[in-house]
C-alpha cells in the first residue's frame, strides 16, 4: 500500500517552503518554469525527497540549483548512471540533486535534494513545455496538478507501488505564487480559472498579449486549471522554429523544425447525415472515492451522482437500431446485459432501472479486467464498436491499461473522461489517443454532461480512414515526420504535427501540407499553405515538443519489443533526450555541487516532502487517512454517500423521453412543464395525436428554457424531430403555434427541425 497520510507535519518538518510558477502561453503551447524554495532547518544534514505529478505530455527540458551565489545547472544522463552518480556524491558528503520519471508512470516525478547542510537554503528551478488541449468550448485547457492522490496498484500488476507521503491539503506547510503570459496570433477573448484570478490584463491594443495572477495567499490545495479563450480558435496553424546554433545540422537539435496544427473540416452532406448504427459500451468507475463531491462547494453533487444523470442523458440520445451495453468496475466489475443488445425501450428502461441504483460500492480501481473482457466480446458486423470510460484515473498500472487499448485499437474507437483533482493526466489521454478517440477532464464546478454529449457527436461521426498526409516543398528542402501517423480525424478537433525540415530553402519560400482522406465513401482533403521563414522568441520550445513526441513513439517501440534482447531503441532514446535534453523513462537529470571540497559532516536525514492530497470529506474520518480502504484493500465496503439532490425539471424532462424519441402527454411531463394536465390537454388539435403534441411541446420547452444547455440536448431532440418527421403529422403549425401559447415562448416551427 503506498504511504499516504502516514507522516504529516506535526510529526516531522518539511523543507520545502515555497513554490513559485511562471506561465508563457504561446498559441497553444505553454513553457513553465517552476522555482521550489528547500530549507534546512534542523540540526544535521538533510535529504528532501518531493514526488509530484506533472503533466502526462510535459516535456521536462531544464532542471537546476541554486545555493547561495552558486548556480549548478543539470545535465541529463541514462538514469542508472544518474542515480550512481547521486549516491556518489552524498557518500563523498557533496552536495547533489536528482530529478526523474517515475518507471510507473510519466506523469509523475520524485525530486530528491541530497546533503543540505543545517541552516542552507537551495533555490530549484525546474521547466518544462507543454501541449494545451482544446476543450468541447473551445478553450484551451492548461492544468497545474498539485493534487496528487496515491495511485491503486492492482493485485499482480507490474511495478512497484509508488513511494507517496501525502497529507491533507489543508495541511501543505508550503506556499504557491502563479502568474501567466499569453502571446497568441489571434485576441485573447477571455481567461477563466478554477481558482480566484486577478482581473486580466491586455499588453497591446490588439488584445493578442494578455497576462493574469493566481489571487494573492492563495493555498496549494487544489489543482489550478486555467482556460484560454481565442477569437477564431479553429484557424489551421504553422510554426517554423530555427534550430540551435551549436547543435549539428543535420540533427534534430540542429534543423528547423515545424509544428503545424490542423482542424479538418467535413463537407457539409457528410455531417447532415450522422451514423445511426454503432455499438456502444459504457465503462463506469464505482471505486470507493467516485463517492467524493465533483465540487467542494457543493458536497451534494457526487462523481457518481454526475455519472449516473450523464448515463440518463446518454441513454437518451443513442440512435435506434444501434447496440448498447454498461459495465462498471471497482474491486471486480458488473455488466448490465451479458452481452451488447440492441437498443429498444425495453432494454433502455430495463439498463436505467439498474443505473439508477449504481453507488460508490465496488472497491478498488481494477480497470484492466473489465476491458479484457469487453474486448473479448466479438464485435457486431455493421456496427462499429465505441467505448465510453470514466473514471477518476488514480491507478498504478497505467501503462499496462494503455497496452491493452492499443493492442485492440483496430476494433474500436476509445472516448475517456477524467472525472474530479487528481485523475491521470497520462491514463486519461493515453486511453484516447491509443484508442483513436477523443480525451476530456471535467473538474471543479465543470458539468460532465456538456463534455460527455461532445464526444458522443464525436463517436456518430463516420470513421475516416486511409488517411494520408503529403508535403510539398521548394527544392533542395526535405522533410522528416516526427509525430505518430494520424490515425483519427473528427469534424473541429485539432490533429498537430511535428516534422523536421533538412537544406536550406529561399528567404521568401513556402512549404505547403495537404491531408487527404476517406470520409463514408467521399474522398476529401484539407490543406494549409505556411512560410518557412523562422518564427522570432520560440527558443527552442518546438524542438523540445517534438523531441519528446519522438522520445515517446521510440519508449512504446521498446516495450513492445521488451525480451528481444535489443537495446537499440532504447539507446536512441538515451542519446535523443542528452542531445536534446528533454526527459525520457531511461534518463535523468543530475546535478552536484562541488564546492570548495569540504565534505559535509554529520548523520544524513531523509525526509519524504508531502504533496497535496484532498481531504475526502464525504468518508468517514478514519478512512480520510487514505483513499478509502475500500480502494485499497480489495474488498468492497460500502461507503455511505450523500443523499442525492432531487433531479432538476430538465433531467426530469429527459427521463420521461421514450427510446424513439417521443414524449407521452401525461402528469408527470405536465408537472415539467409547469401545468395542469388538464391545461396541457385541451390546446390541443382535435385530430392531433397525443404523442404528437407531447413531443413539439418538449422541444419547445426545451428551445424556449434550456437553450444554455443546448449541446446537452441536441442529440435527443434531434432523435424527437425525426420521430415527428416519421409521423407525417397534421397541424404541424397549428400545434407549435399552441404550444408557443401554452408555454409563453416564441419559437420557431423551423428552429424545431420540424
Amino acid at each position: 500500500m503506498n504511504h499516504c497520510g502516514l507522516l504529516t507535519v506535526q510529526k516531522e518538518p518539511v523543507p520545502l517552503k515555497s513554490i513559485e510558477v511562471e506561465l508563457e502561453v504561446r498559441d497553444h503551447v505553454a513553457t513553465v518554469v517552476s522555482t521550489l524554495l528547500y530549507q534546512n532547518k534542523e540540526d544535521k544534514p538533510l535529504e528532501a525527497v518531493f514526488v509530484f505529478p506533472l503533466p502526462g505530455d510535459a516535456a521536462v527540458c531544464h532542471f537546476s540549483a541554486k545555493i547561495g551565489q552558486t548556480q549548478i545547472v543539470a545535465e541529463v544522463k541514462e538514469k542508472q548512471q544518474a542515480r550512481e552518480k547521486y549516491d556518489d556524491a552524498l557518500s563523498s558528503g557533496q552536495q547533489a540533486f536528482l530529478l526523474e520519471e517515475s518507471d510507473q508512470s510519466p506523469d509523475i516525478f520524485s525530486l530528491s535534494v541530497g546533503s543540505m547542510p543545517p541552516g542552507e537554503s537551495a533555490s530549484i528551478r525546474l521547466e518544462y513545455v507543454t501541449e494545451l488541449a482544446v476543450q468541447a468550448d473551445d478553450g484551451l485547457r492548461f492544468c497545474l496538478p498539485a493534487v496528487l492522490n496515491p495511485r491503486y496498484q492492482p493485485k499482480g500488476s507490474e511495478g512497484g507501488s509508488l513511494q507517496v507521503t501525502s497529507v491533507p491539503a489543508s495541511l501543505v506547510p508550503y506556499s504557491l505564487s502563479f502568474s501567466a503570459q499569453v502571446f497568441s496570433p489571434r485576441p485573447v477573448s477571455k481567461v477563466e480559472s478554477s481558482c480566484s484570478l486577478d482581473p486580466l490584463q491586455y499588453l497591446n491594443t490588439e488584445q493578442t498579449q494578455a497576462t493574469v495572477k493566481l489571487t494573492a495567499g492563495h493555498k496549494f490545495d487544489r489543482d489550478v486549471e486555467l482556460l484560454i479563450y481565442y477569437k477564431d480558435a479553429h484557424q489551421p496553424t504553422a510554426v517554423v522554429e530555427a534550430g540551435q546554433t551549436s547543435a549539428k545540422p543535420g540533427t534534430l537539435m540542429g534543423d528547423p523544425v515545424v509544428m503545424l496544427s490542423l482542424y479538418p473540416e467535413f463537407p457539409q452532406a457528410v455531417m447532415s447525415s450522422v451514423d445511426s448504427c454503432g455499438e456502444f459500451v459504457f465503462l463506469i468507475d464505482r471505486s470507493g472515492s467516485m463517492s467524493c463531491p465533483m465540487d467542494n462547494s457543493n458536497p451534494q453533487l457526487t462523481r457518481i451522482g454526475s455519472a449516473r444523470d450523464t448515463l440518463l442523458l446518454l441513454l437518451k440520445s443513442l440512435p435506434m437500431g444501434c447496440y448498447f451495453n454498461i459495465y462498471s468496475f471497482g474491486s471486480r466489475y458488473e455488466h448490465i446485459f451479458p452481452k451488447s443488445v440492441e437498443y429498444s425501450e425495453k432494454t433502455m428502461e430495463e439498463a436505467l432501472k439498474k443505473v439508477e441504483n449504481m453507488g460508490a460500492d465496488l472497491g478498488g480501481t481494477e480497470i484492466l479486467q473489465p476491458l479484457k473482457h469487453i474486448y473479448s466480446q466479438p464485435c457486431i458486423p455493421s456496427q462499429p464498436r465505441q467505448l465510453f470510460v470514466f473514471t477518476d484515473g488514480e491507478v498504478g498500472n497505467t501503462k499496462e491499461v494503455i497496452n491493452l487499448v492499443r493492442e485492440n485499437s483496430g476494433s474500436h474507437r476509445c472516448f475517456s473522461f477524467g472525472i474530479g483533482e487528481g485523475a491521470s493526466s497520462v491514463l486519461i489521454n493515453g486511453l484516447a489517443k491509443e484508442g483513436g478517440g477523443h480525451a476530456q477532464f471535467i473538474t471543479g464546478t465543470d458539468r460532465m454532461q456538456p463534455k460527455v454529449m461532445q464526444s458522443l457527436r464525436f463517436s456518430l461521426q463516420p470513421t475516416v480512414v486511409d488517411i494520408s498526409v503529403t508535403w510539398d516543398l521548394p527544392k533542395g528542402v526535405s522533410v522528416t515526420v516526427l509525430s505518430p501517423p494520424i490515425t483519427t480525424i473528427f469534424q473541429g478537433q485539432r490533429s498537430l504535427i511535428y516534422a523536421q525540415l533538412t537544406g536550406q530553402s529561399p528567404e521568401a519560400a513556402e512549404g505547403c501540407v495537404t491531408v487527404k482522406y476517406s470520409l463514408a465513401g467521399h474522398p476529401s482533403h484539407n490543406q494549409l499553405h505556411f512560410s518557412l521563414k523562422p518564427a522570432e522568441d520560440t527558443g527552442l520550445t518546438v524542438h523540445r515538443l517534438a523531441a519528446r513526441t519522438l522520445i515517446r513513439s521510440l519508449e512504446m517501440e521498446e516495450r513492445e519489443r521488451r525480451g528481444q534482447q535489443d537495446g537499440g531503441v532504447k539507446k536512441k532514446v538515451v542519446e535523443l533526450s542528452v542531445q536534446s535534453g528533454v526527459s525520457s523513462s531511461f534518463t535523468a537529470f543530475i546535478a552536484v555541487n562541488k564546492g570548495d571540497g569540504e565534505a559535509i559532516q554529520g548523520l544524513l536525514l531523509r525526509r519524504n516532502v508531502p504533496a497535496p492530497r484532498l481531504m475526502k470529506s464525504c468518508f468517514m474520518p478514519l478512512m480520510a487517512q487514505c483513499r478509502t480502504h475500500s480502494d485499497y484493500s480489495g474488498g468492497t465496503v460500502k461507503v455511505t454517500e450523500p443523499k442525492q439532490p432531487r433531479r432538476d425539471s430538465f433531467l426530469q424532462l429527459v427521463s420521461l423521453q421514450k427510446a424513439s424519441g417521443c414524449w407521452l402527454l401525461e402528469p408527470h411531463l405536465a408537472a415539467v412543464l409547469g401545468k395542469t394536465s388538464e391545461e396541457v390537454e385541451i390546446p390541443k388539435p382535435a385530430e392531433v395525436k397525443e404523442e404528437v403534441w407531447a413531443t413539439i411541446l418538449a422541444l419547445i420547452w426545451l428551445h424556449g428554457f434550456k437553450l444554455d444547455v443546448q449541446d446537452e440536448w441536441q442529440l435527443l431532440a434531434m432523435k424527437a424531430a425525426s420521430w415527428l418527421r416519421a409521423q407525417k403529422a397534421p397541424c404541424v403549425t397549428e400545434c407549435v403555434e399552441a404550444g408557443n401559447a401554452l408555454l409563453g415562448c416564441e419559437v420557431q416551427k423551423d428552429s424545431l427541425g420540424i
